[in-house]
């Protein structure tokens, strides 16, 4: 194991995108949401994808040196066209835009199109509320996951991200989780390490349960609570597709694949000011009152700390330096 602080792993990671083609400005905002996953012990969103970042790049799956373009079509909804480029830099140039809105407004909509995978969608979400505003997020990809009862991928694992902001600056509470009882990630992880899934997460190319990761792969993911979460799942990729012009997970093809067509995922987000009701956070005090009742019990993220330097494996680590050709 390696014992890597967050500014080397944001610079190397900065150094193997701007290596593969990317514009500084696009590679240190990539780079930023890489560091955070990493920091909070989210590996499948942190350098577990520098390695496809950087042969995309290659080989123009996601462009590294276009603009995006931000349009404010209605007062209270912004759009971002990412044109096929990342995610993260999308965002942050439709981030002030959507906030002003939001203030004016008191509920604005954040629509990124043409984008590539946003990996960390809380990575998002919290940006929102560490502006004092509560945000909720909703993408789609890959499809994955079938229908309650049946064996045809329909949607992607299609994950919501919710962040409330405590008033002062941070976060009262936060959630980011799939819609499918587990991420895809968490099962080629242990197809990787040679180990077996519980019951319950993934049903085989048949339509019955299995606990082999490989059969797992070649069917398909539950939805998170049965026809709840297929609701839940549904509803993201409506929101995700239908509101930003990004593609149906249908169409989205592999995700890490190192060429192909570009992903071109939408992410969709709500932007609500909590002024408004000049009631939220009193009522976030009482609820907040009341799962404190109970000892060992907590808001969703609370007492999230990150660490620096974080443990990472001799591989991830050797390969990244290897991207950023670094010695």
């Amino acid at each position: 194991m390696a014992l890597v602080s967050l500014a080397d792993i944001e610079s190397v990671t900065r150094k193997a995108l701007e290596k593969h083609g990317a514009l500084p400005w696009i590679a240190g905002d990539v780079a930023r949401a890489v560091r955070k996953a990493e920091a909070v012990g989210n590996r499948i969103c942190g350098l577990y994808y520098l390695e496809s970042y950087c042969l995309q790049l290659t080989s123009g799956r996601v462009k590294g040196t276009v603009d995006p373009i931000v349009t404010h079509p209605r007062p209270g909804a912004v759009s971002v066209d990412a044109c096929f480029g990342f995610a993260q830099p999308a965002f942050s140039r439709g981030l002030p835009v959507a906030v002003a809105a939001a203030r004016d407004c008191g509920v604005a909509s954040l629509a990124i199109g043409h984008a590539h995978t946003c990996t960390s969608l809380g990575y998002f979400t919290e940006q929102i509320a560490r502006k004092g505003l509560i945000g909720m997020g909703f993408t789609n990809a890959s499809p994955i996951v079938a229908a309650p009862g049946g064996k045809t991928r329909v949607i992607g694992t299609n994950p919501i991200a919710f962040s409330v902001p405590d008033g002062k600056g941070g976060l009262a509470m936060q959630f980011d989780q799939s819609t499918s009882t587990v991420a895809l990630g968490k099962i080629t992880m242990a197809k990787a390490a040679g180990q077996r899934i519980p019951e319950g997460w993934a049903v085989d190319a048949d339509g019955q349960p299995t606990t082999d990761p490989e059969a797992a792969i070649a069917g398909s993911l539950v939805s998170l609570g049965g026809y709840k979460g297929w609701g839940f799942g549904l509803m993201a990729e409506l929101l995700a597709a239908g509101l930003t012009g990004g593609v149906v997970s249908r169409d989205v093809k592999p995700l890490k694949a190192p060429d192909g067509p570009p992903h071109d995922l939408g992410q969709y987000y709500l932007l609500m000011d909590p002024d408004v009701s000049g009631a939220f956070f009193d009522r976030l005090r009482q609820v907040q009152e009341g799962v404190a009742l109970d000892e060992g019990t907590r808001m969703p993220g609370q007492g999230k700390e990150e660490s620096d330097p974080v443990d990472l494996s001799d591989a991830i680590w050797d390969q990244a330096r290897s991207l950023a050709g670094v010695a």
